[in-house]
């Protein structure tokens, strides 16, 4: 394995000491330790990560260092295809993309098809690439293989990163969060007061697996549930197109903060839309939980306030439980669109687990319940 300090230093002393993206579980040592020493900016998506980095390229002819999951390349595509390419810009930049779903390594089912496509995805996008090694020897021949690329050719290169690449680096950011609410309380605090009809559309990571687990506690059928487990950042879309074709049920979206932030253009298009029955539920813990807890800017921003600028009829934000239940009426009574933002604590259960359903599955038993409606 290699040092994320040991890899960084010897980026550092070929020039690399720009770094930008979005973490990744894989990368999420890398990640630690760059937060640690504020080497890092995060983006809010990977396309953004890759704009700044050719930003950065114009102002000082250097080459940017931009880190990411392998899914991540679908929003960074167009950048990279459009304007890095030497066709066009010509620009040199440094990709660190993490293998999820690396085939014949069990994972997660959003993974499955991106990790299968991901090294043949870079050579259709014409970006040279290969398996960054598992040692810091071999890594730093890599890593000087690819300078030279990417100087002589002024062209992107990538390296693939397997899991366990990284040696684990405990982050020496301890900020306490000072929200007393976790997220699965928040959960468990809405989701009875919810309506038999209403639908649930749920964003990727931790918090499908809590509704999830929620339902299945409460011995209640997930047919109104549909849980986002890939596709970051478009929960909120999916429940708009919902909302739109279903208007005799209020359609709530519960969202995260990093997801809500890497597509926030989505809340100006439900807002010019007028849903009556849309309701946007922002749980807001200010980091990137499912990948390593790394920070996002949602404390830094008022979310309430953007939303109303995009045009929600109302916007409201909540602390404790008693709060979420007051709001929650409010936002009920609401004609949309509406949004509560719920500011929580970090961090889930050790022993959450996983939907025990498959994403067809869900899609089947929910699609089902919304056509039977008719």
């Amino acid at each position: 394995m290699i040092s994320p300090k040991q890899f960084c230093d010897f980026l550092e002393k070929k020039e690399l000491s720009f770094f930008v993206g979005v973490p990744d579980s894989l990368l999420k040592y890398l990640c630690a330790y760059l937060s640690d020493t504020g080497k890092d900016l995060m983006a809010a998506n990977e396309g953004n990560a890759v704009s700044i980095a050719l930003g950065y390229h114009l102002a000082t002819g250097k080459i940017g260092v931009v880190y990411m999951q392998n899914s991540g390349l679908g929003n960074a595509t167009n950048p990279l295809v459009s304007l890095v390419h030497p066709d066009i810009y010509s620009v040199p930049m440094l990709l660190i993309v993490g293998w999820r779903g690396r085939p014949g390594i069990k994972d997660e089912p959003q993974h499955i098809a991106q990790g299968r496509i991901t090294n043949s995805f870079l050579d259709t996008l014409e970006i040279k690439n290969s398996i960054l090694p598992e040692n810091i020897g071999e890594a730093e021949t890599a890593i000087i293989k690819a300078v030279e690329y990417m100087q002589t050719n002024q062209a992107p290169y990538a390296f693939v990163v397997k899991k366990g690449t990284f040696e684990k680096y405990q982050s020496k950011n301890t900020a306490p969060n000072k929200y007393g609410v976790s997220r699965e309380e928040a959960l468990k605090t809405i989701v009875p007061l919810l309506g038999e009809n209403d639908i649930i559309v749920s964003t990727t990571g931790k918090l499908s697996r809590e509704l999830f687990e929620l339902r299945e506690a409460r011995n209640e059928g997930h047919s109104k549930d549909f849980l986002t487990v890939g596709g970051m950042g478009h929960a909120s879309s999916i429940a708009l197109g919902i909302a739109l074709q279903k208007p005799e049920h209020n359609v709530y979206c519960f969202d995260g903060d990093g997801a809500a932030i890497m597509h926030m253009g989505a809340q100006a298009i439900i807002g010019s839309k007028k849903p009556k029955n849309y309701k946007h539920i922002i749980f807001n813990n200010g980091a990137h939980d499912s990948v390593g807890g790394q920070p996002t800017i949602g404390f830094d921003i008022d979310i309430p306030a953007i939303a109303k600028a995009n045009g929600y009829n109302l916007a409201l934000n909540a602390e404790t439980t008693d709060e979420i239940s007051e709001k929650l009426k409010q936002l009920q009574l609401s004609p949309g669109p509406s949004l509560l933002e719920i500011r929580v604590k970090k961090g889930a259960r050790s022993d959450l687990g996983r939907p025990t359903t498959t994403p067809i599955q869900n899609k089947i038993e929910f699609k089902k319940s919304l056509i039977s409606d008719r």
